[in-house]
């Protein structure tokens, strides 16, 4: 019996083992075997204190808009089921009426670039319970004026306007043409560059629009073809300003509904500009407009007269390399506002009148402002999320307009993100960490306790554990040149101090971006436990140029994009290669985009340091890339040709020691397969041997069917071979 017993335990501790040490496979990361839940289009209102949630029922192959109340969590009503309505074929987003007793719903989207795209659009009456179709067309960017009587958007490059109860469409541009003009839309290196697509705006009297206008009939065409298994291939063309090339010509304008007259607003003092966003202030005769010059170190926020369309500068801020864009500009109800700036040398929330006299830098401190939530108008307090916890975490915090009282509401330690109710009595947190799948829980503004927890991944974390993962230490390099450079590492589970391992860095480095960051996986971060399942180290370091540690340290790489950055990289490698369980002779770089920019100088300019390198759809010339990204950073090639050619891994490939694996899709439309197109033909003219793939008919992101599992097969095979 004894006997009996022990074999039992025995073989129980075995089947435990063979459990805890199931391996990740790139199948199960790629068909989402490891998504997590959430809150799918969580939009707060603000008429009420509620908030909605889109759902989606399979039982009957249905979606929801389901209404929520933030104080109890309860849910409240259903406010749309597509089952209902056999026309609207599932929900792609919404959005409400200022009343929110309409909801404009998009349905059949097509993607257009990055973010724009065009659907069908429907308008749902609540309290009618009725839905209609905006027009016959799909569009774009349709959007409720403040009194919801009508529907502003764009069709084929024009402006329209959709009255609600007649339904009558009434056309405000008619010049609009492809690869000409643009009215109210922007143009693709403004939606990629500057992140927006609708520019157009209505003041609060319903009673304007304001537009930008682009004329790109002079900017040089890309085209692409497109192979699509047809016969022959087509071609897509589309306008894509180069660095030092002919831009859009921008013109900003004022249509009156009420006289159905256009005015524009003249800029003429401006040569070479951008308009970089358009807003309405609470005054429904002044428009507010961001308007940068070419070499984006001087802007200028403008205040434009509706009623005469003449202009008044409220606000400059300058900089010695480049000032950022802001989102956050908010207008209070006497029509002072907020703005956020890094004029000190951190991103802070600051308050002026509305005649742009300072009234008080609300924020300051070392660390970075980097979410503004809103601002109460009863309580006085400011809600935002910085990183002054570290700057690898987010945490939210309140603080008065006149800058005391500041009080963090989050306690654990990772990513914190609110969305707040209207009264701003509660705000839904999402939580993560590296270590913890994220959770959402309903706390209170005053003091961010917390009152109910909403969603949580436990059953993902619980099959998580099946596969004994490694963790991501977070730490801190030091290079020979002194820099502290923020990382994390991931170990094989069974690791063993006394054993020396291969190191695979993973790096982005572009100007202000973060990847150490203490947050949930990404799907990257499942590969990499897979390969340190399979024996390897690996290891991400956030070089010079990265954000959220002060404009110092991201700006430093102004002129010389990859200089400073490909440096750090080299000498965080030749760091680890002192570590005593590292194999110094088998490290390889991988990156993406900026990355892959990135892992190809790594391995050419550090090629006795790098023994393998992969490069995913690299800028290999900032030549070739676009006007507004790259001379953000670099200026123009005409005034800084040695800042291009010098950093550019094109004009390194005779350094090439190691192995390399470079991979592009055809229809990149944001960094052109061109890139690795020149990139190889220098290879083979200097008679070097590397690996590559090109995916047709794939965009920057190479995804679409088993695309990101053949891919990352390749990726994983090159490296068990060449690591």
């Amino acid at each position: 019996m004894k006997y009996f017993y022990k074999t039992l335990v025995l073989l129980l501790l075995t089947s435990l083992s063979t459990v805890a040490q199931k391996s990740i496979t790139l199948d199960e990361i790629w068909t989402g075997a490891f998504r997590t839940q959430g809150m799918d289009e969580l939009n707060a209102l603000t008429t009420k204190n509620q908030y909605t949630v889109l759902n989606y029922n399979a039982n009957t192959r249905s979606m929801q808009i389901d209404l929520f109340d933030y104080a109890t969590l309860g849910k409240i009503s259903t406010l749309i089921d597509t089952k209902d309505f056999p026309v609207l074929r599932g929900i792609d987003s919404y959005s409400f009426n200022a009343k929110e007793d309409k909801i404009l719903i998009a349905n059949n989207s097509e993607q257009i670039f990055r973010h724009s795209f065009t659907a069908d659009y429907f308008i749902y009456d609540l309290s009618l319970k009725t839905l209609t179709k905006i027009g016959e067309n799909k569009i774009q960017e349709p959007t409720f004026s403040p009194d919801g009587f009508k529907v502003a958007y764009a069709f084929q490059n024009n402006l329209f306007v959709y009255d609600v109860q007649s339904k009558a469409h009434t056309q405000i541009t008619t010049d609009g043409k492809k690869n000409a003009i643009i009215n109210g839309i922007t143009d693709w290196v403004y939606e990629e560059e500057f992140a927006f697509v609708r520019a157009f705006d209505w003041n609060k009297s319903s009673d304007k629009l304001g537009f930008i206008r682009f004329d790109e009939s002079e900017v040089p065409e890309f085209s692409m073809d497109v192979y699509a298994g047809g016969l022959y291939p087509s071609q897509a063309v589309f306008k894509y300003p180069k660095a030092g090339e002919k831009n859009a010509t921008v013109s900003l304008h004022l249509f009156d509904l009420k006289t159905s007259k256009t005015q524009k607003v003249d800029l003429s003092n401006y040569n070479d500009f951008y308009i970089a966003r358009l807003q309405w202030t609470n005054d429904a005769n002044v428009l507010s407009a961001q308007v940068l010059n070419r070499h984006q170190n001087n802007l200028d926020l403008l205040f434009i007269d509706g009623a005469n369309a003449s202009k008044k500068v409220v606000l400059n801020e300058t900089d010695k390399a480049y000032v950022d864009v802001t989102d956050n500009l908010t207008f209070l109800k006497d029509n002072s506002f907020i703005w956020t700036s890094e004029k000190d040398g951190y991103n802070h929330i600051y308050h002026y009148t509305k005649e742009g006299k300072l009234k008080k830098q609300v924020t300051n401190g070392n660390w970075e402002v980097t979410a503004y939530y809103g601002y109460d108008e009863k309580s006085k307090k400011i809600f935002y999320q910085s990183v002054e916890n570290g700057s690898i975490n987010r945490d939210v915090y309140s603080i008065g307009i006149d800058g005391k009282g500041k009080k963090r509401l989050t306690s654990l330690t990772g990513t914190n993100n609110a969305t707040f109710s209207p009264n701003f009595e509660y705000f839904i947190n999402s939580y993560s960490s590296a270590s913890k799948a994220p959770i959402y829980t309903l706390n209170t503004s005053k003091k961010g306790e917390v009152v109910k927890e909403i969603v949580s991944n436990t059953a993902l974390e619980n099959k998580l554990s099946q596969y004994d993962l490694p963790s991501k230490e977070f730490t801190v390099i030091k290079t020979e040149k002194g820099i502290e450079l923020n990382t994390w590492v991931i170990k094989p589970k069974n690791f063993d101090v006394d054993k020396k391992y291969p190191v695979l860095m993973y790096q982005y480095s572009g100007p202000g971006s973060q990847e150490v960051a203490n947050k949930w996986n990404s799907y990257n971060d499942y590969w990499f436990m897979m390969l340190a399942q399979q024996g390897y180290v690996v290891v991400c370091v956030d070089g010079r140029g990265t954000g959220f540690k002060g404009a110092t340290f991201k700006k430093c790489t102004y002129k010389e994009l990859g200089k400073y950055e490909v440096e750090d990289q080299i000498d965080a490698a030749k760091v680890l290669g002192t570590y005593s369980y590292v194999d110094k002779d088998r490290v390889g770089i991988f990156g993406w985009s900026f990355g892959g920019f990135m892992a190809s100088n790594c391995l050419f300019q550090g090629a006795d340091v790098f023994k393998t390198a992969i490069a995913v759809a690299p800028v290999t010339s900032w030549r070739y890339y676009d006007s507004v990204y790259t001379e953000r950073y670099m200026q123009t090639p005409q005034e800084n040709a040695s800042g291009y050619d010098n950093n550019s891994p094109i004009n390194h490939v005779n350094k090439l020691k190691g192995n390399f694996l470079l991979v592009h899709g055809t229809a990149d439309d944001n960094v052109h397969v061109q890139n690795s197109m020149e990139m190889i033909e220098a290879l083979i003219q200097a008679n070097k041997q590397f690996d590559w793939a090109i995916y047709p008919d794939k965009n920057h992101g190479i995804y679409g069917g088993k695309t990101r599992l053949q891919l990352y097969t390749k990726m994983t095979n090159f490296l068990l071979e060449k690591l």
